[in-house]
């Protein structure tokens, strides 16, 4: 398959991380070491770009009161971000990237899906519904998500057009977003969601990095959000 060719492809090419002195391949093989990367939000979230009173960070989690979604006030470009996150009872949530309007930011990102795929109306859904695809459009590879109430691990590799994901110490999903020429259907011929009407292959590879909030009225936690940019070796 071409996207299993890109991956091996892309697993050849090593990167240096910004203010990293070790070089990681791209993808990552395993979730790295980021305790000394940069975190993704200020503990007053004062970086950040959110309606006032919904989102909190306290004790080092994250988690918000309604469905509304937090944001990076930077734009990045190429990255990796590395972190924790918990579901409860049917949680639906995501992390959001390359989002260039965070006032129309559902058909102008890409949406790393979270959701809690032991409850009964995911677990029944689409399979581009599940935890670890890319929402609508690519699902993962395997379900990998832990039950409600304890804490999973996301690395989420963007580089130019390939996205790659690895959840729980295992890769789940690798998208390289040329193929989605369509805004309609998927390269395997499958319906792309209606809201969800931008060929990728046209998006931006850059944009703010956000979190969705309570969706589908399901809380959901975040912690250990850390990132480093990408600059390639010449």
């Amino acid at each position: 398959m071409k996207n299993a060719l890109l991956l091996t492809m892309a697993c050849c090419c090593v990167l240096a991380l910004q203010s990293c002195n070790r070089a990681v391949s791209i993808p990552p093989v395993s979730h790295p070491d980021s305790g000394q990367w940069e975190s993704l939000f200020a503990d007053d979230l004062s970086n950040g770009v959110y309606p006032a009173g919904i989102w909190t960070f306290e004790g080092g989690v994250l988690t918000a009161s309604k469905d509304q979604c937090i944001w990076t006030n930077k734009d990045y470009d190429n990255f990796i971000i590395d972190l924790e996150f918990k579901t409860d009872d049917g949680t639906n949530s995501g992390v959001i990237v390359y989002c260039t309007d965070i006032g129309n930011w559902i058909p102008n990102s890409v949406e790393v899906q979270i959701a809690d795929d032991f409850a009964a109306q995911w677990a029944k859904a689409d399979k581009t519904w599940q935890c670890g695809a890319i929402f609508g459009h690519l699902a993962a590879s395997r379900s990998m998500v832990n039950k409600p109430g304890q804490w999973n691990r996301y690395t989420i590799t963007c580089k130019d057009k390939m996205i790659y994901v690895m959840l729980n110490g295992k890769q789940v999903t690798a998208m390289d977003m040329s193929l989605w020429t369509s805004g309609k259907k998927n390269p395997d011929g499958s319906d792309i969601p209606s809201w969800l009407n931008k060929p990728f292959a046209e998006l931006p590879t850059h944009g703010h990095i956000g979190f969705q909030g309570k969706h589908a009225g399901a809380p959901i936690y975040f912690r250990n959000i850390k990132i480093m940019e990408i600059i390639e070796i010449q």
